[in-house]
């Protein structure tokens, strides 16, 4: 009996998907809960589970398209019914004098095609190779247990006999069952890694980006120490498919449905809601005096405390003082909706896009809650290991643009939402304090806010409320 097995519902809203990977082959044998492909949707990369066990029959699903939710991914053949013709290996095994049976139409047979690896769609890692074609492979380096290497091998280019890095390596083996999140999978395909040769050091042997990273590295070192600067710096960063237009040499890449999304929801914002920004200073020395005296303690417990869950804590807490900030416009009904619950979505830089999940309730929680639930935010988000429930609900929103560099800037609202807070990056200067000029650590605060409902007077006020938090950061251990 053959069995379909279909995209399922992903979430409310959702009608379709992109295939980013398959991750089983005709023939393989599978259970019910194995991963079978990885999809994007609007704002989340997942992979998506079989149903039903067996073996594979027939894929329709193919990496680059887009399936609709109740598509057929593909089909199986229960495994109780697959057709199998054992043959003996000795005379004495089969029970018999006889040759075997060598008819290969009486065999069954499984495809062992390898599917052809996808070409870089995303974002390739900063810290990932650029390599050079024309590829000859030599001989394979080992890795401390004796196994061969599973990323780039070093070349020669018959042009010049120099030693380069292939282009795209060949991979082996099939992922499909491997202990690995989608944006690993992906980051392997677009590094060249065979996941089926990775040894995962993360919880339960899963596969990390320092793990692919680290591969990757022992493949290419050979190869870094000979490569002339000629080499390097041809080598094009661009993702995407190599191409030409009228005036030369481009990459071309399809835009994704994430980064289609933050299109429209920017496009949104800019055309609906009148944006203002304040820009002002929080004087942070004290706060940062605390953070370094307490991040070893927190390091401890595997919790590394950033200036960020003091930041969102402020905001959490003026929030609850500013109803206005907290809340949306609702003009279809003319009507404003102040928003009880706090909140806050942090805008989270990942290799596919900005994603902004939703850090629940942050007024009711403590620093260390805090800082010990925005690193797990993280650790999803760059794993795709999230949900579209994960992004909603927000009241709120905090850009860190200091992590990267940066002072001011004019964040665009998070609509339906009225206001967003975006940090700089804290840095020492001198500052006028009783009569003297001190150098003091002073962190660039920028919101934004939509004036149809928030006056600037409001917004001053709020914004006055966050700094006096940050600048007696005391108040924030106390609060309730």
């Amino acid at each position: 009996m053959e069995i379909e097995i279909k995209l399922p519902e992903l979430g409310d809203g959702i009608e379709s998907g992109d295939i980013l990977d398959v991750l089983v082959s005709v023939g393989d044998s599978i259970n019910a809960g194995d991963d079978i492909v990885e999809i994007e949707t609007d704002k989340a990369s997942v992979a998506v589970p079989s149903s039903h066990g067996g073996i594979v029959a027939n894929i329709l699903a193919t990496a680059g398209s887009t399936v609709a939710i109740g598509s057929v991914l593909l089909t199986l053949t229960a495994e109780e019914e697959a057709p199998v013709t054992a043959v003996a290996d000795s005379p004495d095994e089969a029970g018999s004098d006889e040759a075997p049976n060598n008819d290969p139409s009486k065999e069954a047979t499984i495809s062992t095609d390898e599917p052809s690896q996808e070409e870089l769609t995303e974002e390739t890692h900063k810290e990932s190779i650029e390599q050079p074609a024309n590829p000859i492979e030599a001989a394979p380096q080992t890795t401390p247990d004796g196994s061969a290497p599973s990323a780039a091998v070093v070349s020669s280019s018959p042009e010049t006999g120099r030693s380069v890095v292939p282009q795209r390596p060949s991979t082996t083996g099939s992922a499909g069952n491997v202990a690995a999140g989608p944006a690993i999978r992906r980051f392997a395909r677009e590094v060249g890694v065979d996941l089926t040769t990775v040894t995962g050091t993360g919880e339960g042997d899963r596969i990390t980006r320092d793990d692919v990273l680290s591969v990757v590295r022992q493949a290419n070192q050979m190869a870094y120490a000979i490569e002339d600067d000629e080499n390097k710096s041809t080598a094009s960063k661009a993702p995407g498919e190599p191409g030409n237009d009228e005036h030369g040499p481009v990459h071309v890449q399809k835009l994704s449905k994430i980064r289609k999304t933050i299109a429209n929801q920017m496009h949104l914002s800019w055309t609906t809601a009148p944006r203002v920004t304040n820009f002002d200073d929080a004087d942070v020395s004290s706060l940062e005096k605390i953070r370094r005296n307490s991040k070893q303690d927190y390091l401890e417990n595997g919790i590394k405390l950033t200036s960020m869950p003091f930041i969102i804590k402020a905001v959490a807490m003026a929030l609850r003082d500013h109803p206005v900030v907290n809340a949306s416009l609702d003009l279809d009904n003319d009507r404003v909706i102040y928003k009880d619950y706090v909140n806050i979505g942090i805008a989270i830089d990942s290799d596919r896009g900005l994603v902004v999940p939703v850090l629940r309730n942050a007024d009711r929680k403590s620093i260390a809650d805090i800082a010990h639930e925005l690193g797990r935010l993280a650790t999803d988000v760059r794993e795709s290991n999230f949900g579209m429930e994960d992004l909603r609900g927000g009241s709120f929103t905090i850009s860190n643009l200091g992590a990267i560099g940066g002072s001011y800037s004019t964040p665009i609202i998070n609509v339906p939402e009225v206001a967003i807070l975006l940090i700089g990056r804290t840095r020492k200067m001198p500052v006028a304090k009783d009569d003297e000029v001190v150098i003091r650590e002073m962190m660039p605060l920028s919101l934004s806010y939509d004036h149809r409902i928030v006056d600037g007077a409001d917004a001053a006020r709020f914004l006055n409320d966050v700094i006096s938090y940050l600048e007696a950061p005391s108040r924030l251990l106390l609060a309730p």
